[in-house]
Protein backbone atom coordinates (compact mmCIF):
# COMPACT_ATOMS: atom_id res chain seq x y z
CA UNK A 1 0.00 0.00 0.00
CA UNK A 2 2.93 2.41 0.90
CA UNK A 3 4.34 1.72 -3.00
CA UNK A 4 1.02 2.63 -4.39
CA UNK A 5 0.88 5.60 -2.17
CA UNK A 6 4.33 6.62 -3.04
CA UNK A 7 3.33 5.82 -6.66
CA UNK A 8 0.58 8.60 -6.73
CA UNK A 9 2.48 11.07 -5.13
CA UNK A 10 5.50 10.52 -7.70
CA UNK A 11 2.89 10.87 -10.29
CA UNK A 12 0.93 13.79 -8.99
CA UNK A 13 4.29 15.89 -8.35
CA UNK A 14 5.38 15.36 -11.72
CA UNK A 15 2.37 16.44 -13.34
CA UNK A 16 1.96 18.97 -11.45
CA UNK A 17 3.69 22.46 -12.31
CA UNK A 18 2.68 24.04 -9.08
CA UNK A 19 1.51 22.94 -5.87
CA UNK A 20 0.01 23.61 -2.55
CA UNK A 21 2.83 25.41 -0.13
CA UNK A 22 3.20 23.90 3.11
CA UNK A 23 1.77 25.54 6.09
CA UNK A 24 3.77 28.11 7.42
CA UNK A 25 4.15 29.77 10.85
CA UNK A 26 7.30 31.04 12.48
CA UNK A 27 7.41 30.22 16.50
CA UNK A 28 9.99 31.45 19.11
CA UNK A 29 12.51 28.91 20.76
CA UNK A 30 15.81 28.67 21.60
CA UNK A 31 18.91 28.55 19.44
CA UNK A 32 20.90 25.15 18.37
CA UNK A 33 24.75 24.86 18.84
CA UNK A 34 26.68 26.42 16.47
CA UNK A 35 28.95 23.17 16.09
CA UNK A 36 25.69 21.38 13.83
CA UNK A 37 26.95 20.45 10.48
CA UNK A 38 26.79 22.35 7.40
CA UNK A 39 25.07 22.27 3.96
CA UNK A 40 26.36 20.89 0.96
CA UNK A 41 27.12 23.20 -1.38
CA UNK A 42 25.73 20.54 -4.64
CA UNK A 43 23.54 18.10 -4.62
CA UNK A 44 24.30 15.80 -7.41
CA UNK A 45 21.74 13.41 -8.58
CA UNK A 46 22.63 10.02 -7.63
CA UNK A 47 20.51 6.72 -7.74
CA UNK A 48 17.98 6.59 -4.75
CA UNK A 49 17.88 4.09 -1.90
CA UNK A 50 15.81 1.22 -2.67
CA UNK A 51 12.80 2.12 -0.12
CA UNK A 52 12.46 5.40 -1.85
CA UNK A 53 12.02 4.34 -5.54
CA UNK A 54 8.78 3.63 -5.77
CA UNK A 55 6.82 4.94 -8.61
CA UNK A 56 10.05 5.93 -10.77
CA UNK A 57 10.17 3.74 -13.73
CA UNK A 58 13.67 3.32 -14.32
CA UNK A 59 15.68 0.25 -11.84
CA UNK A 60 18.05 3.00 -10.64
CA UNK A 61 17.07 6.26 -11.03
CA UNK A 62 18.94 9.09 -10.35
CA UNK A 63 17.52 11.96 -8.43
CA UNK A 64 18.95 15.18 -6.33
CA UNK A 65 18.10 14.34 -2.75
CA UNK A 66 19.33 14.49 0.79
CA UNK A 67 18.62 11.50 3.53
CA UNK A 68 18.15 12.44 7.13
CA UNK A 69 20.73 11.75 9.57
CA UNK A 70 19.32 9.03 11.01
CA UNK A 71 18.36 7.62 7.31
CA UNK A 72 14.76 7.89 8.22
CA UNK A 73 13.67 9.83 5.28
CA UNK A 74 14.64 11.47 2.20
CA UNK A 75 14.02 14.78 0.42
CA UNK A 76 13.87 14.06 -3.26
CA UNK A 77 14.20 17.34 -5.04
CA UNK A 78 12.44 18.09 -7.94
CA UNK A 79 12.68 21.66 -7.91
CA UNK A 80 16.95 21.48 -7.93
CA UNK A 81 18.45 23.95 -6.75
CA UNK A 82 16.05 25.25 -4.13
CA UNK A 83 15.99 28.82 -4.26
CA UNK A 84 14.87 32.08 -2.31
CA UNK A 85 12.94 33.82 -3.66
CA UNK A 86 11.19 31.26 -5.90
CA UNK A 87 11.87 31.42 -9.81
CA UNK A 88 9.07 32.71 -11.51
CA UNK A 89 9.21 29.31 -13.66
CA UNK A 90 9.69 26.38 -10.85
CA UNK A 91 8.69 25.52 -7.51
CA UNK A 92 10.60 24.35 -4.87
CA UNK A 93 9.18 21.09 -5.01
CA UNK A 94 10.40 18.18 -2.56
CA UNK A 95 8.93 15.25 -2.45
CA UNK A 96 9.46 13.39 1.43
CA UNK A 97 9.30 9.74 1.21
CA UNK A 98 9.72 8.19 4.37
CA UNK A 99 11.89 4.61 5.20
CA UNK A 100 10.04 4.45 9.09
CA UNK A 101 6.60 3.36 8.92
CA UNK A 102 4.03 5.56 8.51
CA UNK A 103 0.48 6.45 10.50
CA UNK A 104 -2.58 7.66 8.45
CA UNK A 105 -3.08 11.16 8.37
CA UNK A 106 -0.21 11.85 10.42
CA UNK A 107 1.42 15.44 9.09
CA UNK A 108 5.42 15.72 8.31
CA UNK A 109 6.24 18.71 10.64
CA UNK A 110 9.20 20.65 9.64
CA UNK A 111 11.50 23.32 11.80
CA UNK A 112 13.95 24.63 9.90
CA UNK A 113 16.92 27.33 10.94
CA UNK A 114 18.59 29.15 9.09
CA UNK A 115 22.42 27.89 9.33
CA UNK A 116 20.91 25.76 12.72
CA UNK A 117 20.47 28.91 15.34
CA UNK A 118 18.14 31.84 15.43
CA UNK A 119 13.94 31.79 15.31
CA UNK A 120 12.90 28.57 13.49
CA UNK A 121 10.30 28.67 10.78
CA UNK A 122 7.45 26.41 11.04
CA UNK A 123 6.19 24.15 7.91
CA UNK A 124 3.60 21.26 7.55
CA UNK A 125 2.77 18.95 4.95
CA UNK A 126 -0.44 18.12 5.46
CA UNK A 127 -0.97 14.27 5.24
CA UNK A 128 2.67 13.08 5.80
CA UNK A 129 5.72 12.66 4.25
CA UNK A 130 4.70 12.87 0.11
CA UNK A 131 4.52 15.88 -2.43
CA UNK A 132 5.30 19.63 -1.34
CA UNK A 133 6.56 23.18 -2.17
CA UNK A 134 8.60 24.10 0.88
CA UNK A 135 9.52 27.88 0.45
CA UNK A 136 11.66 29.29 3.20
CA UNK A 137 11.99 32.95 4.24
CA UNK A 138 15.45 33.68 3.06
CA UNK A 139 19.00 31.61 1.07
CA UNK A 140 21.68 30.09 2.87
CA UNK A 141 21.92 26.77 4.79
CA UNK A 142 18.63 25.43 7.03
CA UNK A 143 18.55 22.80 9.52
CA UNK A 144 15.68 20.95 9.49
CA UNK A 145 13.81 19.29 12.29
CA UNK A 146 11.66 16.29 10.72
CA UNK A 147 8.93 15.06 12.63
CA UNK A 148 6.09 12.59 11.61
CA UNK A 149 4.69 9.53 12.76
CA UNK A 150 6.18 9.75 15.92
CA UNK A 151 9.10 9.74 13.93
CA UNK A 152 12.08 12.42 13.78
CA UNK A 153 15.42 12.58 11.42
CA UNK A 154 17.42 15.95 10.54
CA UNK A 155 18.88 17.30 7.81
CA UNK A 156 20.34 20.13 5.83
CA UNK A 157 19.20 21.71 2.93
CA UNK A 158 20.56 25.00 0.83
CA UNK A 159 18.48 27.24 -0.47
CA UNK A 160 20.04 29.76 -3.12
CA UNK A 161 19.46 33.31 -3.71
Amino acid sequence: MRRIMAAAAVLLLAACDAGKPATQTTAPAPAVASSLPTCAADVPARVLPEWARAGFSEATPRMPHVLGDRGDIAAIIFGYPLHQPPLPDRSNKILWVSRAPLESGSPLEIQARLDGTGEPVSRKVTGGPGPSIIDLPEAGCWHLTLSWSGHTDMMRLTYTS
